[in-house]
C-alpha cells in the first residue's frame, strides 16, 4: 500500500540527489549500469551526468531481498527502492548505496553485500548497511535493527569501518538520525539551504 504523503516525501528526497551531488560518471566507469542513468553528452573531460529514474518495481521483488536480510527495511526506504533507481550518490552527510536499474532488486542487494566480511560482522551485530560516509569515507551507515520503532523505522548510525575490518568489533561513531524518515527530512532541509550560483 502506497501512502501518497510518503510518496511525495520520497520524490522530494530524490530531487536532492542532483542538488547535493554532481552526479557525474566517467567513460571508464567500473559500474556500467550508471550509463543507463546517463543524460546528455560527455563534457570536455569525458564526464557525463546521470539522473535518478522513476520506476514502478513490483512489491513482490522485496521477497527475494528479505530472504537474504535479517529484517525488513523501514516502510519509507521500501518506498524509495521500489519507486526509483539511482547510482551511488553523495548527499553530504552520507553516501547512499546504488539501486541500479533492472527488473528486480538483485543488483541492489549486491551493493549491500559487496564487502562480505563487513556485512557479515554488521548483520551478526544487528545492523544493515544502506549507505556509507560521505566522499571517500568508508564507514558504514546502517539501520540499527536493535532500535526498531512501532512504525517499522530504525535509528540511523555511522560505525567505524576500521574497527569492524581489523578487530571484528562494532564502534558507533555517531547517530545520524533517530529514524530513516528523520534522515530524509534532514537531507531535504540541507538541500534547501544550498545557494544556487
Amino acid at each position: 500500500m502506497t501512502n501518497s504523503a510518503d510518496q511525495q516525501l520520497v520524490s522530494e528526497f530524490v530531487l536532492t540527489f542532483t542538488k547535493l551531488d554532481e552526479c557525474r560518471i566517467f567513460e571508464g566507469d567500473a559500474y556500467p549500469f550508471r550509463f543507463q542513468l546517463a543524460v546528455g553528452d560527455p563534457d570536455e573531460y569525458g564526464y557525463r551526468r546521470w539522473e535518478p529514474i522513476q520506476v514502478a518495481t513490483d512489491r513482490s521483488c522485496l521477497d527475494n531481498v528479505y530472504a537474504k536480510l535479517p529484517a525488513r527495511f523501514p516502510p519509507l526506504y521500501e518506498q524509495l527502492i521500489l519507486s526509483y533507481r539511482w547510482a551511488e550518490v553523495d548527499l553530504r552527510t552520507f553516501t547512499l548505496l546504488a539501486n541500479p536499474p533492472g527488473d528486480s532488486l538483485e543488483l541492489f542487494v549486491e551493493q549491500i553485500y559487496r564487502d562480505k566480511h563487513l556485512t557479515k560482522i554488521l548483520e551478526s551485530n544487528g545492523y544493515v548497511r544502506f549507505a556509507k560516509g560521505p566522499d571517500m569515507d568508508y564507514d558504514p551507515i546502517c539501520f540499527d535493527l536493535q532500535q526498531r520503532r512501532q512504525n517499522g523505522d530504525f535509528r540511523i548510525v555511522k560505525l567505524d569501518h576500521e574497527e569492524i575490518l581489523c578487530n571484528s568489533r562494532i564502534r558507533e561513531v555517531a547517530e545520524l538520525a533517530s529514524s530513516f524518515r528523520d534522515l530524509v527530512l534532514k537531507t531535504i532541509e540541507a538541500a534547501k539551504t544550498l545557494r544556487t550560483p
